[in-house]
């Protein structure tokens, strides 16, 4: 029973005091991007890749943060090479691609090792957060944080983004605070 439940936590060795506030990606122009910028709003987390059979949730993703981002919803795309090295290109192309095919305004960090050893801190924090089950396994895994900074809830490529469980997480995190 312990084994059972110990797949279903987050990692003991995981900081009960960090949020993703603690943490920082890069941005695709390789600026900082700090995730306390964005206290107080509920951000989508999804790693991203352009050569998925996932990337057509690029335009699901972009409709949900236009419908949202006035009501304080941040979606960040994470470009990743990890799976299936989909995602070849430059952050250039990564950026070129996202605008022309998908007309995506939302931030998109630089291209980030998700899973691993050499995953990015956020990464780590937020797999551990979410236990084994809840880490990335593959394009457009999603992480949702809440206005305080901490997990919300986790969702696999197979939830699209459009999808009721995915819509009404989300509305319940911008209800708990979320508004800027």
């Amino acid at each position: 029973m312990a084994l059972i439940a110990s797949l279903f936590a987050g990692s003991a060795a995981a900081d009960p005091e960090q949020t993703a506030h603690d943490f920082s990606l890069t941005a695709i122009d390789g600026s900082e991007m700090p995730l306390a910028a964005y206290r107080g709003k509920t951000v989508l987390v999804v790693n991203t890749a352009s050569r998925c059979s996932f990337t057509q949730q690029y335009a699901p993703l972009q409709a949900l943060y236009e419908e949202h981002r006035d009501k304080g919803l941040v979606v960040i795309g994470v470009p990743s090479n990890d799976f299936g090295g989909q995602e070849p290109g430059t952050e250039a192309d990564i950026e070129h691609f996202t605008q022309s095919a998908y007309r995506v305004d939302f931030p998109l960090t630089n291209k980030t090792t998700v899973v691993g050893d050499k995953a990015t801190p956020f990464y780590k924090w937020a797999s551990a957060q979410a236990g084994p089950l809840g880490k990335p396994r593959w394009n457009f895994h999603k992480y949702l944080i809440g206005p305080d900074g901490r997990l919300v809830d986790w969702f696999t490529p197979m939830t699209t983004p459009d999808s009721a469980r995915l819509r009404r997480a989300i509305e319940r995190s911008l209800a708990s605070g979320g508004a800027s």
